[in-house]
């Protein structure tokens, strides 16, 4: 297992159409090997998901660490998906705070899907479908978006909300924190 370097915006593989992974190197030693790198990797960056282009693999796989998901709360490990497909289970979309550790440091404001179903492969080759919803699925989307060649600057549909992560936390936070009081 290794922790890798993660891609920052501007390197290609993040543009990318990642590739598929067929269905008999699912459980191949070189892909359960990126698997667990990526566990590893996003547990060290304190992230809530990683996908392979952040990690210089065009491939189609991700982790969401674990307690993003209400079904894997008490999970020790992130949950894998290999060759996702999301499926929206509403049209209603809500804004949210984003930010990536491929665009360090920076936060915005992001329309997701609150409701959705993803379906794909785990890391022992078994088809799986789970409903997301709240973090859960806005962390999906937006790994799904790393697997497409999308960054979540590409989603926001204002840029006044762009904000490094100190000033975000200086100024944003308070004001929706009085928002909701």
């Amino acid at each position: 297992m290794a922790i890798r370097k993660v891609a920052r915006l501007g390197h290609p593989v993040l543009r990318q159409v990642a590739r598929l992974v067929p269905a008999d190197q699912i459980t191949a030693p070189e892909t359960q090997q990126l698997v667990r790198d990526l566990c590893e990797t996003v547990i060290e960056y304190e992230g809530v998901g990683l996908a392979a282009p952040q990690v210089f693999e065009s491939r189609r796989v991700f982790v969401m660490y674990a307690g993003v998901g209400e079904e894997e709360a008490d999970a020790p490990s992130p949950v894998v998906w290999i060759n996702p497909e999301i499926k929206p289970l509403d049209p209603e979309r809500e804004q949210g705070w984003e930010g990536c550790l491929s665009i360090p440091d920076l936060r915005g404001l992001v329309p997701r899907h609150r409701r959705i179903e993803i379906r794909g492969f785990d890391a022992d080759g078994q088809l799986r479908t789970v409903q997301y919803e709240g973090l859960s699925a806005v962390v999906a989307q937006h790994e799904l978006d790393h697997l497409e060649g999308i960054a979540f600057l590409d989603r926001m549909e204002d840029f006044r909300t762009l904000s490094f992560l100190k000033e975000h936390e200086r100024y944003w936070l308070p004001r929706e924190a009085a928002d909701e009081s």
